[in-house]
């Protein structure tokens, strides 16, 4: 062993199978459960937030840490580009516009920054 805890290959199949299964069993809930069952009030104000709490949880990590130089601790030039395109979506509400702010932003500053 490296120091690490390993599972042995039973166990982590049956992890991997227990994970699918309530992954499968929490999305397929909202599409097979006859329509006499109710969602929650409290679960259908949560479910509201879902998408505004995931999007950033995807796209910060890949700003702040993907190809960072050597001699930096995050991608500065990412960093910019995200700033012009939060400016950008909030000045136009406009999604083409946004991204293509953000992405002539990246590679103008890539560019120059070499």
């Amino acid at each position: 062993m490296s120091g690490g805890a390993e599972l042995s290959g039973w166990v982590a199949w049956l992890t991997v199978i227990a994970c699918g299964a309530v992954t499968l069993l929490s999305r397929a809930s909202f599409i097979v459960l006859p329509e006499s069952v109710k969602t929650p009030t409290w679960l259908q104000r949560g479910l509201k937030y879902v998408a505004a709490a995931v999007l950033p949880a995807l796209i910060v990590p890949d700003v702040l840490f993907r190809d960072v130089p050597p001699d930096q601790l995050l991608n500065v030039n990412r960093i910019i580009a995200m700033a012009l395109a939060l400016l950008v979506a909030y000045r136009t509400r406009d999604v083409l516009m946004t991204l293509g702010a953000g992405l002539v932003a990246l590679w103008v500053l890539q560019y120059i920054g070499g």
